[in-house]
């Protein structure tokens, strides 16, 4: 079966509460051991987007704010409108036993971690060369080789990409006929074999793998 990864099962977050009850602090240590593997050529292409999926509805909390902070600075974390954040991958914040305080519009208990796999935003765009497009493929094979060194058992193989837009009703064809069906392109192997380049009416929203088990 073919699906759209998002990474779980490979973060454990230990929360502790702060000043107030919606608010909750985090170990930036626990992000900089997961973001910095993917410091590397390899994997230069990508990124973590974490946010916190409510445990009832399944939707992402409303984050009204995050931010890195140490005895000395406050280095504030811009939210996207889908409510994920990024983490820059910095040893001297490790060092300097940082946190990463999230402020949310929920109880925090109610929200548990979802992290995802995706491009960063300087890869998002409408016209792609088909070396762009492996570029980005092998990026993401690299990174799953890389985890199934020692997570071989949960790893999945990567069998394309899949292009998410922002509007979830999207449906039309895109300049060089590729089907974007309820706000979705995918891109298989099979695709990949016509080594042809790729034009969109828009730009993404994010590009993740597409991977079996």
């Amino acid at each position: 079966m073919l699906k759209s990864v998002v990474i779980t099962g490979l973060f454990i977050f230990s929360f502790s509460n702060v000043a107030a009850a919606d608010e909750v602090e985090v170990k930036y240590k626990t992000f900089y051991s997961h973001v910095r593997k993917l410091d590397n050529e390899d994997t230069q292409a990508l990124q973590f987007a974490f946010g916190f999926k409510h445990v009832t509805s399944g939707k992402l909390c409303t984050i009204n704010s995050a931010r890195i902070s140490t005895e000395k600075v406050q280095l504030p974390l811009t939210i996207s409108p889908e409510q994920r954040f990024t983490v820059q991958s910095e040893k001297a914040l490790s060092l300097a036993n940082a946190f990463v305080v999230i402020d949310f519009k929920e109880p925090s208990n109610q929200c548990d971690i979802s992290v995802q796999l995706e491009t960063k935003p300087e890869y998002l765009k409408t016209n792609y060369t088909f070396e762009e497009l492996r570029f980005i493929y092998q990026q993401y094979e690299a990174f799953f080789n890389e985890m199934g060194s020692f997570l071989s058992f949960m790893m999945p193989t990567v069998k394309g990409l899949t292009f998410q837009f922002s509007d979830k009703n999207l449906n039309e064809s895109s300049r060089t006929g590729e089907l974007v069906k309820e706000g979705l392109l995918i891109l298989d192997d099979e695709w990949f074999e016509r080594r042809k380049g790729l034009k969109l009416n828009t730009a993404p929203l994010r590009i993740t793998a597409l991977a079996s088990k």
